[in-house]
Order: C-alpha cells, then sequence, then structure tokens
C-alpha cells in the first residue's frame, strides 16, 4: 500500500491486524504518516519549510514500540531502519557514529528500489537465461542441430531438463573482508575500498558444474543486474528516503548522561550528534547527499529508571510528539494470542501443518495461557508480549520433539495439560526465573 492513499483512519486498522491496544501511538503515528503526504501537496515554498513532528515512545518492553514502527513502514512501503542508540559513540571515538545511520536508511531504500525494478524485468531476464542454458546444452550435446534450439526450450520450459548437468563460467567474490575501526566516515570509506577491491580482484572465472534449474536462477540475477539502470535506482532511493524515510531509534533512555565524571561519549555526546540529524542536515552516502530534514524519527525507551525530561533539553524539542504505551493486561495476551493475523496460535498451527498434524486449542487452554504469562510478567521482570513466547514453547516442547512419529494427526491443548506443564516451573521461582 502506498501512504498517499491511506487515510489515519485506515493506517489505524493496518496496524489493528497485528498490534493489539496502544490506540494512541497506533493515531500518533497514522496522523505523522497522513502529514507526509499532506506536506507533499502543499503548493509554493513553504512545501520545503514544513518539518516531520517525531515521536517518541515510552513504554516497557514488548508492548508493541517496534512492532508499530515496523509494521507502519510496510503498510506505506516506506525506507526503514531500526537501531539502538546505545551502538553510536560521540565523533571522534571508536564506534558507529550517528550519520551511519542515515547511510544504513539509503542502502535499504536501494535495496528497495531494486528488487522492485527486479520483478519487472524478471521475465524478460529469465527469457535471456533460458537462451543462455540453452547455447551452452547445444554445444555440450553436439548431436543437437540448429533448428532442434526450440525443441529443446520447450523441453527447458517444461522443467524436463532441470536436473541436466551443465558447465558454466562462474565469478566468484573473492574480495577480502575486513573491517575498519574508528572515528566519523570511515564505514563509508570502508565500503568504497571493498568495492575498489572488488574491481582489482575480478578476474577469471572458474569453470563449475551446476544443473539447469540452478543455472537458470543464477544467469537470470546477472541478466537483471545489467538491464538495471543504477543511477536510476539511487536517484529514487534519495527521493524516497528525503521524503518517506523513517528511522526507529530504540534505547533513547540508555543515552540519558549519568552522574559520573569524564566523557560521556556514550550518552550525552550521542544526543548532541543526533541534533543535527534530527533537525536535519546533508550527509554523504555511497549514492550521494542525503538530506535528513523530512525524515521521520521515532524514539523509543522504556523509561523506567530514567524520565524523558532528562534529556538535554535540545533533543527533547527534536521529538515534540510523546506517546505512552500501556503495560499489556492478562485481556491482552489473551487477544495477541488470537487476533493478530500472525499470532503465535496461527504460527504454531501452521508449523504443526508442516508434519502433517493439525493443532487445536481449547479456550480454556489459551486464557490459562494469557494467566501465566501476566503473572511471570508481574512476578519476575516485565517483558511483555515476549513472554507469551516462552510460555508457549514450554507448553508445547514435547510435541514439537515427537510430532513427526504420532500417530494421531490431530493434538488438541487444553487447560489441564497447560498446567501439567506449567505448574511444577511455577511453583519454583528459581526454576521460573531460568524457564519461563
Amino acid at each position: 500500500m502506498n501512504e498517499n492513499v491511506l487515510k489515519p483512519i485506515e493506517i489505524v486498522k493496518e496496524l489493528d491486524k497485528y498490534i493489539v491496544g496502544q490506540e494512541k501511538a497506533k493515531m500518533a503515528v497514522a496522523i505523522a504518516m497522513r502529514n507526509r503526504w499532506r506536506r507533499m501537496n502543499v503548493e509554493g515554498k513553504i512545501k520545503d519549510e514544513i518539518y516531520p513532528n517525531n515521536i517518541l515512545m515510552i513504554g516497557p518492553t514488548g508492548v508493541g514500540k517496534t512492532e508499530i514502527a515496523r509494521r507502519l513502514a510496510k503498510i506505506t512501503n516506506s525506507p526503514f531502519i531500526k537501531v539502538e542508540a546505545t551502538r553510536y559513540t560521540e565523533v571522534g571515538y571508536v564506534g558507529r557514529d550517528v550519520e551511519s545511520m542515515v547511510r544504513d536508511l539509503m542502502y535499504s531504500a536501494v535495496a528497495m528500489v531494486k528488487s522492485e525494478k527486479m520483478k519487472g524485468i524478471e521475465e524478460k531476464a529469465k527469457s535471456l537465461a533460458n537462451e543462455r542454458v540453452l547455447e551452452i546444452i547445444m554445444k555440450k550435446e553436439k548431436k543437437y542441430a540448429p533448428e532442434d534450439r526450440s525443441y529443446l526450450r520447450e523441453l527447458l520450459l517444461s522443467g524436463k531438463l532441470d536436473d541436466m548437468k551443465i558447465e558454466i563460467e562462474s565469478f566468484p567474490n573473492p574480495t577480502p573482508m575486513f573491517e575498519i575501526i574508528g572515528g566519523t566516515g570511515l564505514e563509508e570509506l570502508q565500503m568504497n575500498l571493498q568495492d575498489t577491491l572488488k574491481n582489482i580482484f575480478a578476474g577469471k572465472g572458474k569453470k563449475k558444474s551446476l544443473n539447469v534449474k540452478t543455472a537458470i536462477e543464477l544467469f537470470k540475477q546477472e541478466e537483471a543486474e545489467k538491464m538495471i539502470d543504477m543511477e536510476e535506482v539511487s536517484s529514487e532511493a534519495k527521493r524516497r528516503v528525503e521524503n518517506q524515510g523513517m528511522i526507529f531509534i530504540d534505547e533513547i533512555d540508555k543515552i540519558i548522561g549519568s552522574e559520573t565524571h569524564g566523557p560521556d561519549v556514550s550518552r550525552v555526546g550521542v544526543q548532541r550528534d543526533l541534533l543535527p540529524i534530527v533537525e536535519g542536515t546533508d550527509v554523504m552516502t555511497k549514492y550521494g547527499i542525503v538530506n535528513t530534514s523530512h525524515i521521520l524519527f521515532i524514539g523509543a525507551g522504556a523509561f523506567s529508571l530514567r524520565k524523558p525530561s532528562e534529556l538535554i533539553p535540545e533533543f527533547q524539542g527534536r521529538f515534540p510528539i510523546r506517546v505512552e504505551l500501556s503495560p499489556l493486561t492478562e485481556d491482552d495476551f489473551y487477544r495477541i494470542l488470537l487476533q493478530p493475523e500472525n499470532s503465535l496460535i496461527k504460527q504454531y498451527k501452521a508449523i504443526f501443518k508442516t508434519e502433517g498434524v493439525e493443532l487445536e486449542f481449547d479456550d480454556d487452554a489459551i486464557r490459562e495461557i494469557a494467566h501465566i504469562s501476566y503473572e511471570v510478567n508481574s512476578k519476575s521482570e516485565n517483558i511483555g508480549a515476549r513472554r507469551l513466547s516462552t510460555v508457549m514453547s514450554t507448553v508445547l516442547e514435547e510435541y514439537l520433539f515427537k510430532i513427526p512419529d504420532v500417530e494421531d494427526k490431530k493434538v488438541v491443548i487444553t487447560r489441564d495439560y497447560v498446567l501439567n506443564k506449567i505448574k511444577p516451573i511455577l511453583k519454583d521461582e528459581d526454576l521460573t526465573r531460568y524457564i519461563l
């Protein structure tokens, strides 16, 4: 879907398919995305003066912060990356500089655009790949005359030659992999050096024996690469990044300054370095200069030990929209198990189906799993909806181990079965900490 045809209410409806609750956060991101379309349709120079209202999501782990941002990007087909604020250090120190997140976003957009263009030329590339394979087969099997080519093509297209072995000339990538550790800009230098070395080391290919099916896929990729105009790809990727790009910065609360003396290069220093990126600046990338003025930044953090007000004032000002995500209730857990299109129960049913086994859950069993997950979160570290994965895997562990050999092709999980698997663990608090 494209953001220019989605109204805020439609964006929220799409998010509802995957995320339970958190209406305020969904509304905030839906408005932010629609505002982008509104800005693009504003007439006159004032369009360039309308900047996105970046969002700060506040809430415990596992309540849907990352999922909202990731699904939002997918719904609107926007270039997106998720980063952790703790991975960056102040300029001049060893570690990743904040500008690298913009470069990563650009690489992501290039891959997105390239993939789209690949789909558009897939049939033509496959046709050219088929002809290359036919040429090799005719040279290998000298009994065929030129007029037999159409007959061989029919065999090839029907899949009857898929397992035939042919010899092709492959061009391996012998470029040595290396990493440059240092300050600002060296990551970009590393990428450019590797590209240079790739060209230097690219020599004559080696003979390689493959079946026809694999060779066609390899040739199809090669032909598609030849047809794609990378200048056009990078230009479109740059446009998308600057107008539709999203960067989700997690663990914002971890870069709040400490009370210690000396350089705080991974905290306050990172906040200061992030300011120009979030406000709008030019960043040099492998594909040209990218302006960050209209990239949407979504910050997130638990803020359990720190408060948003402890961020430096300038940084707070760059995230004017604040939304607090609610801790998940027992009823939320029940709905999470059932309602989302990618719910855990649907996932496990699909997994069991691969073994020819039908998996069913009694409603009481689902409610018990939700109850246990909520109770464990209440008594130990609250990891939100991620606790459901732990409990579900513990409940189904025995079946997951033995289903290839079970005679009964239908498995029904009852409340008693859930309790039998979980109760012994719940009785031992130390065991609960390690297993659940």
